[in-house]
């Protein structure tokens, strides 16, 4: 099999200037990057949202393996499937994070034949724009440290700071750190730790902000500590908002790059799903919107935790609303939730598949709970038998839900066009409404407990005496009424990574909370997440490696 990277850097990509082109968007709208990459111009964006909009689409997933299951690959390759059968279609997708690009899973630009490029640079630094969220965040902790060294006229509490510093790395010997030490002239000592930047809130504002004024609005509003009498101390209040707005102005721009047959792509943001929002920015959206027909949009891990996020904090706080949503699949996933060892994933076993089927039905009621038509896309992989597709396409037909299998890795959109038409056709019987899983005007507990039960499968909530604190301090400050984003593992439904399936009965345990003013939520930490990924036993980056013409091998 040719390696991604190897497709990748096989492939000739046509100007990026060109693909500007065919989408409407002229040279004086970009800020070239690259021959194959640029930025798109603010202005550009706000010019074409008062235009026709296209249909959106939102591609999530089921319960993922550690490896994942090919949601980004199916985003791209149904991009490029529908430019094959005449529609004009735009993918948009998250920036990866170097974490997971170095660590278990690897990159996040697809794969096989279908891939957005350039893939390497995609992969790493890119634009810039991660490593500008993380400068712009840990200038706020910086200027935090620096005013409660210098007297501390807010009277900040250092046990009570709230906002810690990010690094885009899974290094989880960072998670728990004491800063400030050396004596006096070093700083004040106190208990910190880093997040990784996909987890920042300043990454959650970036995503959402719809411009450079909402921008130095929610970077104001972001609640940095509380003061010894436990009154809510901003960014705003050590006036450190505008800065960061000025280290996130090119950020704010949009990506636009080209899938491996040409068709337009936009990379821009990447907050987590499992531990943030999991939507790549606003502002793409709104862009493909007004220049394509059908964008294609991915949402963050499993419908528990990508979908219901957009719906309830993107979809809540944008007024965007999907005309569908694809739900990927994989065979080897369902044997996983039935109870397959690793080792004989590959191995046809109907049974085991039949069992897994019920972590696949959660996901379609999920959907439908949140308001949304799915499709079912089955990713099929070499080892998948005949038996096993059919068996999951029959499946999902007796439920009365559009189903059909991709092979978009070997075929790229050739290999999905009877997927592509499906989705058409179901973007055509949209009500372009969602459901929200909570109402506003719900009390916090009442949001948490919605989610735990309606789109989780819970059966109730606990919290933790720390979770119980937090909740009172950030009552007292007014801040309890904002909408939730419940982090916890997307290994399964539940709270704990080893319930496989779809499991009932069972207790969201919320051990804190963590306000994101800024962005407009509130992020409620369940089980055992952390906002600080660890690198695994064999990371990818010990495969990775450049050769003396700066040829990189290794990258998937």
């Amino acid at each position: 099999m040719v390696a991604d990277i190897e497709i990748a850097q096989a492939t000739k990509m046509r100007p990026i200037v060109d693909v500007a082109k065919d989408l409407g968007l002229s040279r004086d709208d970009l800020v070239l990057k690259s021959d194959f990459v640029a930025k798109v111009k603010l202005a550009a964006v706000d010019r074409v949202r008062k235009g026709r909009q296209g249909k959106f689409v939102l591609v999530t997933g089921t319960t993922p393996t550690r490896y994942g299951e090919g949601k980004t690959l199916t985003t791209v390759g149904l991009g490029q499937a529908l430019n094959r059968l005449g529609t004009k279609g735009i993918v948009a997708v998250r920036e990866p994070s170097l974490g997971p690009v170095f660590g278990t899973k690897g990159g996040a630009t697809g794969g096989g034949r279908a891939q957005v490029l350039p893939m390497e640079e995609i992969n790493l630094h890119f634009t810039g724009d991660i490593h500008a969220v993380g400068a712009a965040n840990n200038l706020i902790a910086a200027i935090l440290d620096a005013h409660i060294f210098h007297g501390n006229e807010l009277d900040i509490d250092p046990t009570r700071v709230l906002f810690p510093r990010c690094l885009d790395m899974n290094d989880r010997q960072l998670r728990n750190i004491v800063t400030g030490l050396g004596g006096p002239k070093h700083g004040v000592p106190r208990e910190d730790g880093f997040i990784i930047t996909a987890a920042s809130e300043v990454m959650a504002i970036l995503c959402l902000a719809e411009g450079i004024p909402d921008l130095k609005a929610r970077l104001e509003r972001i609640v940095i500590a509380f003061d010894r009498k436990e009154h809510p101390v901003g960014a705003g209040d050590l006036y450190v908002h505008g800065a960061a707005a000025i280290l996130l102005k090119d950020a704010l721009m949009p990506n636009l790059v080209q899938t491996l047959e040409g068709t337009p792509a936009l990379v821009h943001g990447g907050p987590f799903a499992n531990i943030a929002h999991g939507h790549n920015s606003v502002l793409a959206d709104r862009l493909a919107l007004g220049l394509g027909d059908i964008v294609v949009a991915e949402a963050g891990f499993g419908a528990d935790l990508g979908a219901e996020k957009f719906v309830d904090l993107v979809c809540r706080e944008s007024g965007l609303r999907p005309d569908a949503a694809v739900l990927v699949v994989s065979i080897r996933a369902l044997k996983h939730h039935g109870g397959a060892k690793r080792k004989d994933l590959a191995v046809e076993n109907p049974k085991v598949l039949q069992a897994g089927m019920v972590n696949l039905d959660a996901h379609v009621r999920i959907l439908q709970t949140l308001g949304m038509t799915p499709v079912v896309a089955v990713n099929r992989f070499m080892a998948d038998t005949d038996r096993e597709v059919d068996a999951v396409v029959d499946h999902c037909k007796d439920l009365g839900v559009r189903a059909a299998a991709h092979t978009f890795h070997e075929d790229g959109g050739a290999g999905g066009e009877e997927l592509a038409r499906l989705v058409v056709d179901a973007t055509k019987a949209s009500t372009h409404a969602v459901r929200f899983a909570y109402k506003d005007a719900d009390a916090f507990e009442e949001k948490v407990a919605k989610v735990a039960t309606s789109v989780y499968g819970a059966a109730a909530v606990k919290y933790d005496a720390a979770a119980l604190e937090d909740l009172e301090r950030l009552r007292a400050a007014g801040l309890d009424g904002l909408p939730v984003c419940i982090a916890k593992t997307q290994l399964s439904l539940s709270d704990d990574e080893r319930a496989l399936g779809a499991p009932t009965g069972w207790t969201l345990q919320v051990r804190g909370i963590r306000p994101s003013a800024g962005a407009g939520f509130l992020v409620v930490l369940a089980g055992d997440i952390m906002r600080m990924p660890g690198l695994g036993e064999e990371p990818a980056a010990l495969s990775m490696d450049i050769d003396d013409t700066g040829h990189i091998k290794g990258l998937f």
